[in-house]
Formats: C-alpha cells, sequence, structure tokens
C-alpha cells in the first residue's frame, strides 16, 4: 500500500502551509514537466551524500558520451542557463571547457528513468540554498541508478588514475588517462621482497578476493612502504598499480586535510573497491586529523575491498600507533639504497649505448655505495652527457660530486662558502 501524502500540490497550499509553498511550487512544476516526459507518479528521493561523491564522475561521464540524457528544462530563468569553466586537468587558468552541470537543470537519463537537478530553493525572506534532487517513481529505481553509476565509473576508472586533493575548498578531483606501467622486473628491489609484496596485490584482486573469503579473513589489505627518497617507492607503486586490474586513486595530503575530507575520500574509494588508494606522503598527515584517520581505518566498512599502500620518506615521524596494531598497516617494507648487485643490474640496464665496459660498470657500482636509484639516473646523464660532447664519461668525477652532495646533505653545511652545488 502507498504511503498517503498529507499535504499534496494543490493550489491552495499557499493559505495552508505559506512558507512551504515556495518550495512546493518549484518541485510541482518539476513533477509535471517528468511525468510529460515518462508518465507515472514521480517522487523526490534523497540522495544527497552519495549524488556529492558521484557529481564530477557523473559530468565526466555524460560529457564522454557514456552516459545518455536529456536536459528536459531550466528551474529559474534569471538563473545561469549554461556554464563555462578552467579545463580540469590543465594547471593553468588559460584553457577554458564548456561544462556540463546539474545547477538550475532538470537532466533526464532515460536508460533508468531517473532525473536529477540542483536546485537553488529561495524563501519568502528572500533566503536560498541549492539542493541536489534526484526524481524516480521508486526508492529501488534511484538505487538502481546509483548502482549502476558505481559500476560504470569502475569501469572508466579501471585504466585510469585519480588523484584526489585536499584543497581549502574540499576535495578537488582529477583524473588521468591510461598510466604508464612499470614492469615489475624493473623494481630495484631484492627478489623475496617483491614476490611477497607482488603476491599479496595479485591475491587481493584475484576473484574478487574468493582467498580473502575461504581462509575468513577481513578483505582488506595496507601496506606501509618506508625509506629514504629516490629509492624507488614512487616506481613500486607504479609498478603495483599499472599491472593490477583495479580503479587506482592516489590521495594528496595536505595542510588542509581534515575530519570530512578524510571520510570524503574513503567514501569515494570504497564506491569503486575492490581497489587501490595510495597515499604518498602518510606522514605530513596534520596532527588534528590523525585520530579521525586511524578510525577510519579501523572501520570493517570503509576498508572492505582496498588495498591500501602508505609510503614516507619519513618513517621516524610515523605515528607508532599506525604500525602497531594489525588492520590498519599489515606490513611495514623498508625500500633501502639499492645493493651492489642491484646497482650494477640498474647501470646496465640504463646504459642502451654501452658507453660503459663490463669492468667500469663493476667499479661504478662499487663506487657508488649509497647512492639512491634516482642519483644513478643523475650519474647516468651526466656522464651520458660528457660522453656524447668530449669522448669521455668522466663517471668517477660525477661519483665523487654525488657523495659530496650525499655528505652535505647529513650535515646540513649547504650554506659553506667553499662548497657548491649545480653548475660550475
Amino acid at each position: 500500500m502507498k504511503p498517503v501524502v498529507l499535504f499534496p500540490h494543490q493550489a491552495n497550499i499557499r493559505e495552508t502551509l505559506p512558507h512551504y509553498s515556495d518550495v512546493a511550487i518549484v518541485s510541482q512544476s518539476i513533477l509535471s514537466v517528468l511525468d510529460g516526459r515518462s508518465a507515472g507518479s514521480w517522487m523526490h528521493i534523497d540522495i544527497t551524500e552519495p549524488i556529492e561523491q558521484l557529481n564530477s564522475h557523473l559530468i565526466d561521464m555524460m560529457e564522454k558520451g557514456l552516459l545518455s540524457f536529456e536536459v528536459l528544462s531550466y528551474i529559474y530563468e534569471a538563473r545561469p542557463l549554461g556554464k563555462i569553466a578552467n579545463a580540469p586537468d590543465d594547471l593553468h587558468s588559460g584553457n577554458l571547457k564548456i561544462q556540463e552541470s546539474f545547477e538550475n537543470k532538470l537532466v533526464y537519463f532515460p536508460e533508468h528513468d531517473v532525473a536529477i537537478a540542483q536546485v537553488p530553493f529561495y524563501t519568502a525572506s528572500d533566503n536560498s540554498w541549492p539542493e541536489f534532487h534526484c526524481f524516480a517513481k521508486t526508492v529501488d529505481s534511484a538505487f538502481a541508478f546509483l548502482t549502476a553509476m558505481n559500476e560504470l565509473l569502475r569501469q572508466v576508472l579501471m585504466n585510469n588514475i585519480t588523484y584526489l586533493v585536499d584543497t581549502e575548498d574540499g576535495v578537488h578531483r582529477r583524473n588521468f588517462g591510461e598510466h604508464a606501467i612499470v614492469d615489475r622486473k624493473d623494481v630495484m628491489l631484492s627478489d623475496s621482497v617483491k614476490q611477497d609484496i607482488f603476491r599479496s596485490i595479485d591475491e587481493f584482486f584475484k576473484a574478487d578476493g574468493q582467498f580473502f573469503r575461504d581462509y575468513g579473513v577481513p578483505y582488506k589489505r595496507g601496506i606501509l612502504l618506508y625509506g629514504s627518497p629516490g629509492n624507488g617507492k614512487t616506481t613500486l607503486v607504479k609498478s603495483i598499480t599499472g599491472s593490477t586490474e583495479a580503479p587506482v586513486v592516489y590521495w594528496q595530503i595536505t595542510e588542509f586535510t581534515n575530519s570530512y575530507t578524510v571520510q570524503e575520500v574513503f567514501g569515494i574509494v570504497s564506491r569503486l573497491a575492490p581497489a587501490i588508494l595510495v597515499i604518498e606522503d602518510i606522514d605530513s598527515m596534520p596532527d588534528f586529523t590523525r585520530s579521525v584517520f586511524l578510525n577510519t581505518l579501523d572501520g570493517t566498512q570503509s576498508r572492505e575491498g582496498l588495498f591500501v599502500i602508505g609510503t614516507t620518506n619519513y618513517p621516524e615521524k610515523i605515528d607508532p600507533a599506525l604500525i602497531n596494531r594489525a588492520g590498519r598497516f599489515d606490513r611495514a617494507y623498508e625500500i633501502p639504497a639499492p645493493s651492489k648487485s642491484l646497482r650494477e643490474k640498474y647501470l646496465r640496464k640504463l646504459d642502451i649505448k654501452h658507453i660503459f665496459s663490463d669492468t667500469e660498470l663493476a667499479d661504478m657500482a662499487k663506487l657508488t655505495k649509497g647512492l639512491s636509484i634516482s642519483q644513478l639516473n643523475e650519474l647516468y646523464m651526466s656522464s651520458a652527457l660528457n660522453w656524447h660532447y668530449e669522448g669521455d664519461s668522466g663517471y668517477a668525477k660525477r661519483i665523487e660530486e654525488l657523495q659530496k652532495q650525499n655528505k652535505r646533505a647529513e650535515k646540513n653545511d649547504w650554506e659553506d662558502p667553499e662548497l657548491s652545488i649545480g653548475f660550475y
């Protein structure tokens, strides 16, 4: 039996409820348009929380032609009837685009028989506030629409990376196209550590975590990667995300990260599960947000189907509560400076022009103790330039300079006028 509405849309509603009528007249007009497009008993459905998280993704899918829609009407003639914005994937404000929007529009999705509008309601006191409204003939059809959008979004993001950045105005999102795949064999780590990490990630996404159900363990996983800058944490993450069939979300923590953005980020990612959430430089989490973050990591529902990867260059700054309690980060892996054998292997891989002999490569591996992967890249680059112009790599001098830089960094004596850095 359908519930009775005590105050339906009627011509005399203003006499009965004068303030409510300001909202009712807008609602009545919208429902009338919808009934003209698809006859039936339309109703308002509250989807505030999910639509706030889906909004920008729905717009993106509409603009790319992945989701059919019709603009049935505008709401107010004196409100914007179109929108021009900066291109979202451009850091510069010069590139503009005509952008789809739900603002002041009644947008209908014919395949789902559902409509959405962001309506500013006005009152007798001249106040207004925008509200997202979903219109459907049943609550079940609205639920089915959101479920279908979640799955469509997951498929769209399968070969993309979503970047979430906490800003003063909330969480901003950027989606980038297919990410470059780093081959797993190119990750400079010991075989045992690589096997442990990749075996864990592969089993997590195999058959949507059947392993976890078979063994009766919660379907969530977290690993923490720590070590000095430049030793391959980012490369390892890229090899994981680029070779795994799952949506990938990178979350950039800033000074604006707060309890609301923590909840929003996990809300977004959980809709894509099973998925990967990468939190780089996790040590930069503001102190006032840590308790909320830790509680969210503890939550079974918020973590269901999520493989969380945290990275830090400064493990000493990490809150011990992150790794001293099971279920937050299950394992912590040190990403150390490469060993002698790994340094030689990596330099040999870089040397595609064969400018170094086997003896020189062995000598370079010996002399570069303590240098990071990124410093080995710089060594090869500067040596190759020297070889290209002068016919001599001069690698010994380059290594000496890099070792001096390391010592200066350890002693923090960059101000010494007798020392120099860069070109001279």
